[in-house]
């Protein structure tokens, strides 16, 4: 190799952009039960991890919560029991908020008790379930492009509407409703007829827009603390990375059943369950 082809190869390695670095597992840990979403309990210094144990639509009773700490080791494997197919998890003042099929189960976190249920009637499949800073909780119902709301002790229909496009994965903050939309289904099973994209709802009007284009059937969705955001791809497996201005890129490669996600962007870290595998990881991201 001459001296002129040398320095142009090194020319070009130099300019070239560097490839974003993939997040590193920090520990696993296996032994659940379909586990559907993973949360950070920021009092507490410990994880819930939410187990279907059956069928995602199952009402068996063979649901539970189980408890972890910041390493991963389980703490309490049926920390709260009783549940059908628990899924999205959300936390306010000392209280869980799950989700379990056509209910919202409330959880007393010094207990692990359930002490209130919340009927949705008619709802299919409840999903996702976040907090606002007011208190007021919401919650996906995948099936039926409903959200719901508690909200001063009663659970109602909060927007029905065919834009939603299956919403899955749900976030508040400042003032609007982020969606993390499966895509719109085809009747057949869990199919889509195109990929979900990540959608806003402003709260005061509930308008819906869109903030990507669509990009995978997407599951859990959490901020990355800098402005952008962090969600994952039930069916093709892994997790992506959205910048704020909604350019979407493939940020670690996993399986199939890459689910309810949880970020602490203080630690840098990324909690994924594997709900086919009964695993849950965590990831240092980059």
């Amino acid at each position: 190799m001459n001296k002129t082809v040398a320095a142009c190869l090194i020319a070009a390695c130099l300019s070239a952009p560097a490839l974003a670095a993939e997040p590193v597992k920090v520990w696993e840990t296996p032994g659940f039960a379909n586990p559907e979403s993973v949360l950070w309990d920021g009092a507490k210094k410990g994880l819930y991890v939410s187990n279907i144990n059956g069928g995602p639509g199952d009402k068996d009773g063979n649901g539970y919560i189980s408890k972890l700490n910041a390493e991963g080791k389980v703490v309490v494997e049926k920390w709260a029991t009783g549940l059908d197919a628990p899924k999205g998890m959300a936390l306010f003042k000392g209280r869980l908020y799950v989700s379990d099929i056509d209910r919202l189960v409330v959880i007393d976190t010094a207990t692990g008790k359930v002490t209130k249920t919340y009927p949705a009637p008619g709802a299919k499949f409840l999903n996702d379930v976040t907090v606002d800073d007011k208190g007021v909780v919401y919650v996906s119902d995948m099936l039926d492009n409903v959200i719901w709301a508690l909200n001063g002790g009663k659970f109602d229909k909060w927007l029905t509407d065919t834009q939603l496009e299956n919403p899955n994965g749900l976030k508040a903050e400042q003032g609007r409703l982020l969606v993390a939309s499966w895509g719109p289904m085809t009747g057949k099973g869990f199919d889509t007829a195109k990929p979900g994209a990540l959608k806003a709802i402003t709260l005061p009007d509930k308008m819906i827009r869109d903030l990507t284009p669509g990009f995978g059937t997407l599951d859990g969705l959490e901020p990355d603390g800098k402005g952008g955001y962090v969600v994952s791809d039930w069916v093709h497996g892994g997790v992506f990375s959205v910048s704020r201005q909604g350019k979407a890129a493939k940020l670690l490669t996993l399986g199939q059943g890459s689910a309810d996600i949880g970020v602490l962007p203080e630690q840098k870290l990324l909690l994924v369950p594997m709900m086919m595998d009964g695993v849950v990881a965590a990831y240092r991201l980059p």
